[in-house]
């Protein structure tokens, strides 16, 4: 196995077994696009307008997809990161998220990428550098891949409520899955079906994790993305408006996420973390 992290937003860019991608990344030539293996935090996903008004705050962000008037997975994906420690195989990184108009507390993270017997680990923690209680939420954006197109994988998801969302992408309603063309909690093959969605309510095995598969039809490949505890969402996006085109349905992002959509603006499973106090999660990827 072979994992490749960049400095900048300590970026996963690859992740290879016996040679063959088990995520569709980006040569060392390019920087991530469609936010490819990048780290999204304080908050993942869409931020309405860029701005919210909480937490005794009016904060406002760089709109970062213009084209829907949103800021997008945080502010620390283009950041350089710090090696702390390489140990083969392992990698740690580190940044410090410095106050700013779009976030005006100090966060200080830490990401370890471990290669292990069943796969890659990662795990992420972030501590509160402020004087008072910082809100905080994170994802990760890996999109793995078995060759080829999606259409003709199997997909199974562990969640059986899913969030719909406006021509924004911005949450408004959260429904059971169960009936609708979104319920993958029995695995099925992907098709045309088309996903940019929000999961919630995941299923956990005995280990604690919530899994994702993605499987060829004849089973002999499998790529399991699995989330611990703390990561309570997931979204599932199938590449549909990727640019340019031929990177559309290449590979599926699975993304574990702590909290769900426009959370820095709801509230919705925001994590509060009081002064010098941290948060660690974990996820990974087996094949």
């Amino acid at each position: 196995m072979e994992a490749v992290v960049t400095e900048v937003g300590a970026t996963l860019r690859s992740f290879t077994v016996d040679g063959k991608d088990v995520v569709d990344g980006f040569p060392v030539e390019e920087m991530s696009s469609g936010g490819r293996g990048q780290i999204l935090a304080p908050w993942p996903n869409r931020l309405e307008d860029g701005r919210f008004s909480r937490y005794g705050f009016d904060a406002q962000a760089a709109l970062d997809e213009p084209a829907r008037g949103n800021a997008i997975h945080g502010l620390v994906r283009w950041l350089p990161w710090k090696i702390i420690a390489t140990e083969e195989p392992r990698v740690e990184l580190g940044c410090v998220l410095h106050p700013q108009p779009g976030y005006p507390w100090r966060l200080g993270l830490r990401v370890l990428y471990e290669l292990r017997d069943e796969g890659l680990t990662v795990t992420l923690t972030a501590k509160n550098a402020s004087d008072g209680p910082a809100p905080f939420g994170v994802g990760f954006h890996p999109y793995v891949t078995l060759g080829g197109t999606i259409d003709d994988a199997v997909l199974t998801i562990s969640a059986t409520r899913r969030w719909s969302s406006d021509d924004r992408g911005l949450p408004t309603t959260d429904e059971p899955v169960e009936g609708t063309p979104y319920d993958f909690t029995s695995e099925r093959t992907i098709g045309t079906t088309q996903l940019d969605t929000a999961f919630s309510d995941l299923t956990r095995d005995d280990d604690g994790r919530a899994r994702v598969v993605v499987a060829s039809r004849d089973g002999a490949d499998r790529i399991t993305v699995w989330a611990g505890r703390g990561f309570d969402y997931l979204m599932i996006y199938t590449g549909d408006t990727l640019e340019p085109v031929l990177r559309r349905r290449r590979g599926i992002a699975i993304e574990p996420m702590t909290c769900p959509p426009n959370a820095m603006r709801t509230g919705s499973g925001v994590i509060r973390l009081q002064p010098a106090g941290s948060w660690t999660g974990t996820w990974g990827i087996e094949t």
